[in-house]
Formats: C-alpha cells, structure tokens, sequence
C-alpha cells in the first residue's frame, strides 16, 4: 500500500517539476518513475529482451542423458515457391474472373481458383488430381525464374533440425525423391525402401499486396499451395518405417502426416488409420513416440485420433493454438464454445486444455492405460511444456530451447539478434481461467514459468518475436525438435 502511496506522491511530484519549467528532475524520481509499472508497453519491454536472451544462453544445457539415435517419420516432399502470377503467365492461361474449387483438375481451375484467394487475399490449399498435368505444371515451377526450393513435409523438417547436431544419427523415411535426396543433411540416413524415383512437390504460389494481374489485385501478401501428393495422404511408408526401427534401434521415434490423411475421404482414412495405429503398435513400448500435429478440419478424424487410435499410444504431442483449440472442440473439452482465439492465446485457457489432455486422454495415474505424458504447445508470443509427472527430465530447458530457436530461424539467424526481437507475451497470467487459479508472473531475468496442477507441471517461456521474419514454413517443427534434443525421459517410473 506504501509503495502505491509513495509512487502516487513522485509522480505527482514528476508532474509539478514538469509544469513549474523544471524538466531536469531529481534522479531519484527519475528511477522511481523509470519502474515498470509506470512506462508505456513498448518502454517498460525495452532490455528485456536482452535480459532474455542473455538467461537462455546461460540456463539452456542438454540433459545429462541425450538421444544418440532418433528415427522420424513419414511425410517428406519439396516445396516449391514462385510468384503465382509469373508462373500462370509462365503456363500460357490468360486471366480471367475468380472461382473456388474444392479440386483441381486442370491449368484453369488452378487459375481461377488462384485469383478466387488472391483477390480475397486468403491462404487456401488445395488438391491437384490430374497427374500428368501436375507433374507438367511442378517442372514449370521449378524451372521458373526465381524459384527457391526447399525440403519440405514435418518428417523431413524435424530430421533436417536433428541433424544439425553432430552426434545425433538419425533415420528418416518417408517418400523420398531424387531431389530431395539431394537436399537432405547428409548425416540423415534413408532406407533404401523409401526412396521412390520421383519426388512429391508441394507447389507453393506466393503473392504480394498489392500485386495485380490484369483486373484481379491482392488486399495482403499470402501464398496458396497444391500438390498431387498420394503417397503422403496414404502414409504409404509407415510400414516401411515401422520395419526399419528394428535394425536402426532408435531412442526415440517421431511421427508426424497423419492430418496429410483426412483429404483421403472418410472412407479411405478411416481404413488406413487403423492400419496404422497397428504398425504403429509394432514399435517395442520402451521407445517414447512423439507425435507432431498439424492443421486438421474433419471433427471425426480429429476424435478417432484422439479417444481411440493415436493418442492413447504415443508419449508425447507437439501441436500450436489452432490445432490446441480445434482438439478441444472436437472432444467437448473445455473452452470448446470459443470459435477461435483473439490475438495472443489466454495462458489460463490454453492451461485448461492442455489440463483436460492429459487428464482425460494421458497417464496421469496408475490405472491409465495411455502412453501420452508430455505436451508441447507452441504460439507466436509463448510456449508451454505440460507434463504428468515424474516421466520427463529437463524441462525448463526443453521450453526454452524451442523458444530461443523460434526466435533465431523465423529471422533466418543461428542466433538471437536482440534488435530484431520484441516481447510480446504477457508479464502477468493465470494458471487457469476457472477459480481457484493461481496468478502467475514473467520473472526475464528466469524466464521459465513452473506451476503444477494435480500430477501435471507447466514449464512457460516467452518468446521473442522476429520483427520482420523471413520464412516461418517448419518453424513448428524446428521448435518440437529442438524441445526433445534437450528432454531426458526418466527410467524410473512414478507410480
């Protein structure tokens, strides 16, 4: 109450110096009214930056344990991306009105489906299902001027981030082509079975605001992507996968594509998935599988991998705040009415979710007979680490590490660069959006946020957002990697 007291007192002492001609005033007022209670939001974040950045190199060391042997699987493909126009122009259509289709078949649907998002300035993906056609249209692309491929699918982005750690062997399988054997770390190590004489390209068609061509210009910059990409959707090489774990003898086994599954039909997907969860079964249970989630929109799917295929037999999940939300909707979870999250996600409410997932779906007491213990949720301004406990080892690190890194890559750096950064999570926040909830606070000097629920600790750490970011494609991925290159999973069991 004093210091309200007294901070009401300088202030208006601040105030008379100021209208009494006095701007020059008395240094201790100065540092008082310098606090951060009394600055503007982008004064009060000024240094905190580096006091972050500077804690993450002096607070983030690799377990004691660490992985020497990962495999990942398995989708994998090239991403191509070109200006859009230049390409259609490139293919010879002339252009003409907008119109959506759910598929493609041909050069103009491609087009007029292309202006139908590019005047609207929206992101779409859609499927190509004439292959001959898009095999023409993909080496067009990749012939264009200015072109920039990339590896491309989470498989192949989560093993190129594990190789950048020397002594780390890791296992990728997953339809590899030529060309993306070529662009693969060498340290990766492909099964002969996998490699397929012909790559999946995901044709990535870029536009800028502003951008017109002929009467149709684009509100905002965004991108539409499409692919004629069946290996993928079908998961055609977790067999293959599955069976190259005995001789590999991995640590640790990462799976991700099975949201590439739901544009197979109902009918399709539902088929294969259980095919899948029954290779999956395969892996011997002393192996932690983590599995990384990606845009889905069939509620049905969504459930059939939660409640009863997928879930319950992996160890951990990595997934962001639409995918986080969309769960919670699909499962009747909590905060399930909210259509889609305002700006920076609620901590409390994105606590609440991922307190219902591991209650309601994980190990969270001995007679639980689910393998998921660990949840890593990652959004623009935070990330979240969740885990049941006793199972995971090293996790303030962990959270932090997938932090730093979503920091340094969307820039295009190695490292933070302060200058280009800035804060944008919440100094203050609660642990849950229900009473009784604890208020919680962002300590940059210890930038690792710990509370605990029941059997469930929190691990928060903010993030430093690229100003300007360069590319944020696999930016996901590379924050699941670099969260499990710095976890140790305990052998001893809790219960």
């Amino acid at each position: 109450m004093w210091r309200k007291a007294s901070a009401a007192l300088l202030l208006a002492l601040a105030v008379g110096y100021f209208y009494s001609g006095r701007p020059d005033l008395p240094e201790q007022i100065l540092q008082y009214v310098g606090l951060p209670g009394f600055l503007s939001s982008s004064q009060s974040h000024a240094g905190l930056e580096q006091t972050i950045s500077a804690a993450w190199e002096a607070l983030i060391t690799l377990p004691s344990r660490q992985w020497s042997k990962v495999a990942v699987g398995v989708n994998a493909c090239v991403d191509v991306v070109v200006s859009g126009v230049g390409l259609l122009q490139a293919l010879a259509v002339d252009p003409g009105t907008g119109r959506d289709h759910e598929i493609l078949h041909s050069k103009e649907d491609l087009k007029e489906t292309f202006i139908h998002f590019m005047e609207r300035g929206a992101a779409a993906e859609r499927f190509f299902s004439n292959k001959e056609a898009f095999q023409r249209i993909a080496r067009a692309a990749a012939e264009y001027p200015g072109a920039k491929l990339y590896v491309g699918g989470n498989a192949a982005l989560i093993g190129q981030k594990f190789a950048t750690y020397p002594d780390l062997m890791v296992l990728l399988c997953g339809p590899v082509g030529p060309k993306l054997h070529e662009m693969l770390d060498e340290q990766i190590v492909v099964p002969p079975e996998s490699l397929q004489e012909t790559d999946e390209f995901h044709l990535i068609l870029e536009y800028k605001a502003g951008e017109t061509w002929a009467s149709t210009q684009a509100p905002q910059a965004n991108r539409f992507i499409f692919s004629h990409d069946v290996s993928n959707g079908e998961m055609s090489t977790l067999e293959t996968f599955v069976a190259s774990l005995e001789e590999f003898q991995p640590e640790l086994v990462v799976l991700s594509g099975f949201h590439m599954m739901e544009g197979q039909g109902r009918e399709l997907w539902g088929e294969r998935l259980k095919e899948a969860v029954a290779a999956i079964g395969d892996i011997p249970k002393d192996i932690p599988i983590h599995l990384e989630l990606a845009s889905m929109t069939d509620t049905d799917f969504m459930n059939r991998i939660m409640q009863e295929q997928v879930l319950p037999i992996v160890s951990s999940i990595g997934l962001n705040e639409q995918e986080l939300l969309f769960l919670s909707q699909a499962g009747g979870g909590p905060h399930a009415a909210l259509p889609a999250w305002k700006g920076i996600p609620d901590v409390g409410r994105v606590g609440d979710i991922l307190f219902w997932i591991l209650e309601q779906h994980g190990r969270t007491d001995p007679s639980s007979e689910s393998e998921l213990t660990r949840i890593h949720f990652h959004t623009l301004a935070y990330h979240v680490l969740a885990t049941a406990e006793g199972y995971w080892g090293n996790q303030a690190a962990a959270v932090m590490a997938g932090a730093r890194v979503a920091s340094s890559q969307a820039c295009g750096l190695q490292a933070v660069d302060v200058s280009k950064v800035e804060l944008k999570a919440p100094l203050e926040f609660h642990s849950s959006h229900f009473e009784p909830r604890e208020q919680l606070s962002l300590r940059p000097e210890e930038p690792v946020t710990v509370w605990r629920r029941g059997n469930i600790t929190f691990h928060l750490s903010p993030v430093l957002v690229c100003k300007r970011p360069l590319r944020t494609v696999g930016l996901g991925d590379a924050i699941s990697a670099e969260g499990l290159v710095y976890s140790e999973i305990k052998t001893q069991q809790p219960f």
